[in-house]
């Protein structure tokens, strides 16, 4: 089974999620702004959100999880409990 790690950061908004991924893309560091703005109590970690597989997450969050590139933020994903900006650290297909 597929097995994937990532962190996030979750917002309210899609115009937070959306200066938050260009604060990233400017040299920010994602865990930083993860402890001061993600809603998510994974925030205090940095956003991290541990090792999962496929179906532990909501759906909107496993596609891009198990398919986009390692490393590289991705967002605004827009679920139910927010937006989020998703970055993959690691997977093993």
């Amino acid at each position: 089974m597929a097995l994937a790690s990532a962190r996030h950061i979750l917002v309210n908004s899609e115009e937070s999620c959306i200066e938050l991924k260009q604060q990233i893309e400017a040299g920010s560091d994602f865990a930083d702004l993860a402890k001061q703005h993600s809603s998510c109590p994974s925030g205090a970690q940095g956003g991290a959100l541990g090792e999962f597989g496929p179906g532990m997450m909501v759906p909107a969050f496993d596609k891009v999880v198990f398919s986009a590139p390692i490393g590289v933020v991705q967002g605004p994903v827009k679920t139910q409990f927010g937006y989020h900006l998703l970055e993959v650290t690691s997977r093993n297909d």
